[in-house]
């Protein structure tokens, strides 16, 4: 399952109702102030699919045996060093000692043994647990030593280790990390207003340096308008991912602020149902493609933030290969593959819209350019509850929906041919096979290349473009992340001149 990103676009009442409500409980000058768009169903990041919730506790909260930094680099977490075997099958890891967990339970490797065998355990509940599926077993020799032994090469395998869902939680308080979270991060979790504001204050017994900044608080604003004034009031330091791009110009010219503009690992896709039998015929898939002007989107739906995509790769990665031109925009040729697959009467589908304004927008975009080829489409809009019974689990009851998948290097998912898209393509899987089995860096990267032309080639979706991260950020405060290799807000390394 990979983290779908999410924002809420609500009315104005919504945006009185926050301004109203939002006042933190921290003296302003002690507390770094951050505005989010989406509150997360809970504070657990091994138990759920949402985004938000590696947005509040990554770094800040929970920490890994690795981690990943604003480079997309993979660095030292709670494991201060490691080794790896020859065979590529055993990992030996040399943990941080002296850590506590935020209620002053020791971390020891104990920990380490308890949360990686949780995670892939048959009834986990971990979004992610194939990052765990080549672990044959972990074991403690010692309070400070865990060794980690493969039934398979995984060449990503350290990069596995640094997601939010894999962070290392103690037995003792996991039950309890939904409401009330406690990690080994620099900040402890103080206060859950929901609807209104998470807030987190520095920990004192951290074993790493400690953040410039005593406190942070997240504030919850779905409604762009709200987001604006909030900013524009001095009532918040910064909104990393703003709701709505076209708000953006208010703070270029305003000294107060700058605006941040970055990239994330969000690949926005145009999905379609191939449980469809209509869906199957590749004429089909490559007809939508061609009918899709995908600038057109990136200029109408997000004011001209975004980079037009041609397979599911990050353009800012080192693998990526530019496969744009392999289903340009054009109308005609779509008309004629539509045709030639028995639909030149055109088609009637459904296309089903969650509530991020990229979906929303683009849909309608995307709506008049299939009509122009014959195809028109209902949209119905969903909240995220029943988008994810209606689309992501379940019955997979669409044909077409709009998401952007922000987890980091997620093209293996085409390889699961349960996942909700229904794409299954034994070429791919066996080029993902490879991926797994190869360490090497320019192997991998050669691997990738081959997985996303074999993507673009069977116009697997339709890739629309990779989400910019759009943020503002007091003209004061350093130290945040720009782009997003990993969705988090990473505050540890945040200060005020």
């Amino acid at each position: 399952m990979t983290r779908v990103h999410s924002k809420y676009r609500l009315g104005a009442l919504a945006a009185a109702v926050w301004i109203g409500g939002a006042v933190t409980a921290f003296a302003s000058g002690d507390t770094l102030r951050i505005g989010v768009t989406l509150e997360p169903p809970h504070l657990d990041p091994t138990a759920g699919a949402a985004a938000a919730i590696d947005e509040v506790t990554y770094a800040n909260l929970f920490e890994g045996l690795t981690r990943i930094n604003e480079a997309g680099e993979v660095v030292p977490g709670l494991a201060e060093s490691w080794t790896v075997s020859d065979d590529g099958l055993t990992y030996t890891f040399a943990l941080r000692t002296g850590v506590t967990f935020h209620d002053g339970a020791s971390f020891e490797a104990s920990d380490v043994v308890f949360s990686l065998d949780r995670a892939r355990a048959e009834e986990s509940t971990n979004a992610q647990k194939g990052l765990f599926s080549a672990i044959d077993t972990v074991a403690a020799p010692d309070p400070a030593t865990v060794v980690v032994t493969l039934s398979r090469p995984e060449g990503g395998f350290l990069w596995n280790m640094g997601w939010g869902d894999a962070v290392i939680v103690d037995p003792a308080s996991a039950d309890g990390n939904m409401n009330t979270p406690i990690g080994t991060g620099p900040y402890r979790f103080v206060d859950w207003v929901k609807g209104s504001k998470i807030e987190l204050a520095r920990y004192e017994g951290y074993w790493g340096d400690a953040p410039a900044i005593p406190n942070v608080s997240f504030s919850i604003i779905p409604d762009s308008a709200a987001q604006v004034a909030a900013l524009l009031a001095g009532d918040l330091d910064a909104f990393p991912n703003m709701g709505a791009p076209e708000t953006l110009s208010q703070f270029e010219a305003d000294p107060r602020y700058e605006v941040a503009v970055g990239t994330t690992e969000g690949e926005t896709l145009l999905v379609m149902n191939q449980r469809r039998p209509l869906f199957q015929d590749v004429r089909v898939r490559k007809a939508i493609s061609h009918a899709i002007d995908k600038q057109a989107i990136v200029d109408g739906a997000m004011f001209g933030f975004g980079t037009p995509i041609g397979s599911h790769f990050a353009p800012h990665n080192e693998a990526y290969v530019d496969l744009t031109g392999v289903t340009p925009y054009d109308p005609e040729r779509a008309k004629r593959l539509l045709a030639e697959a028995g639909h030149a009467d055109g088609l009637e589908l459904v296309m089903k819209l969650p509530p991020p304004s990229y979906a929303r927008r683009g849909g309608e975009i995307i709506a008049a350019q299939l009509r122009a080829v014959g195809i028109e489409v209902e949209l119905v809009n969903v909240e995220w509850a029943q988008w994810l019974s209606d689309v992501f689990r379940g019955e997979h009851d669409f044909d077409f929906t709009i998401v952007s998948h922000t987890e980091p290097l997620d093209i293996g998912i085409y390889a699961r041919p349960e996942y909700y898209f229904g794409y299954s393509s034994s070429t791919f899987s066996g080029i993902m096979e490879q991926v797994a089995a190869t360490a090497d860096p320019a192997g991998r990267k050669a691997l990738y290349a081959d997985a996303q032309r074999v993507l673009a080639d069977d116009a697997a979706n339709v890739f629309l473009f990779q989400l910019a991260k759009t943020g503002v950020v007091s003209a004061n405060l350093k130290g945040m992340w720009r782009s997003a290799p990993i969705q988090a807000n990473d505050v540890t390394g945040a200060y005020f001149e």
